[in-house]
């Protein structure tokens, strides 16, 4: 059935009210789906900003652990240069080293998607050990 004005002129077909709020209904049946895409675009957006911190971490205590004149010790330095919420999460600080200094930091990723709380994020970095260089 098509509706038409006294002109004669044709409309838009009627539209049986069996299908008034197809649309919506479709659309709530496709908001879980983009719920959980949003969601893993989030946690993937966390998990990179954890490793960069951790990397940051790694840097600044390999630097403190290998100069001669640094202030502080290189864990302090290391927690010091990562945020705040990422160090309350775990944060795990190992050194090894002779010639070349190590230091590896391993932090955990905070998450948003239930079921992903052990996952971790761990960087390393070498400096080369100044105190060998000049025999302390």
């Amino acid at each position: 059935m098509v509706t038409t004005h006294p002109h004669r002129e044709r409309t838009r077909p009627a539209r049986p009210k069996a299908d008034r709020g197809q649309v919506a209904m479709e659309y709530l049946g496709f908001l879980p789906l983009l719920l959980l895409v949003a969601m893993g675009a989030i946690q993937l957006g966390l998990a990179a900003y954890a490793a960069s911190q951790a990397g940051t971490a790694a840097r600044a205590g390999a630097r403190t652990e290998a100069s001669v004149d640094a202030r502080g010790s290189g864990e302090s330095n290391a927690r010091d240069a990562v945020s705040d919420w990422v160090e309350d999460g775990g944060f795990e600080y190992r050194r090894t080293g002779g010639r070349d200094i190590t230091v590896t930091v391993e932090v955990k990723v905070p998450s948003i998607v239930p079921g992903l709380d052990d996952w971790k994020a761990k960087r390393s970095a070498t400096m080369p050990n100044e105190h060998s260089r000049f025999g302390f």
